[in-house]
């Protein structure tokens, strides 16, 4: 079982992507360090009360919202790995990911 702290990361990334907002983006508005929220998001940081209803309150959500995470199930946790290893990717890394990826399709 997954901490709450990982499922309320995983929770505020998926707010936030749906709304087409970057972590730095996110990180200016509630006024935290953008390595702070990438914390956060991974599940390696807790955001204080006041962090997270600034979250809420820029991400359009009641605070409770944020801890609906009964739907992130295996298939998201496993696009949000791959996620978290993109963003952290360099690009010749990601280009022999592509070509391994590909390989494995065929």
């Amino acid at each position: 079982m997954k901490s709450t702290k990982i499922l309320l990361g995983a929770r505020i990334k998926e707010l936030r992507k749906s709304r087409a907002m970057s972590q730095e983006q996110l990180a200016e508005k509630i006024v935290v360090d953008p390595k702070h929220l990438s914390r956060i998001e991974v599940g390696r940081g807790f955001p204080s009360l006041d962090a997270l209803e600034n979250i809420a309150n820029v991400l359009g959500v009641e605070m409770k919202e944020l801890f609906e995470f009964q739907h992130l199930d295996s298939a998201d946790s496993v696009a949000n790995a791959v996620d978290s290893f993109l963003e952290s990717a360099t690009e010749n890394e990601m280009r022999i990911l592509l070509k391994l990826l590909r390989a494995l399709v065929k």
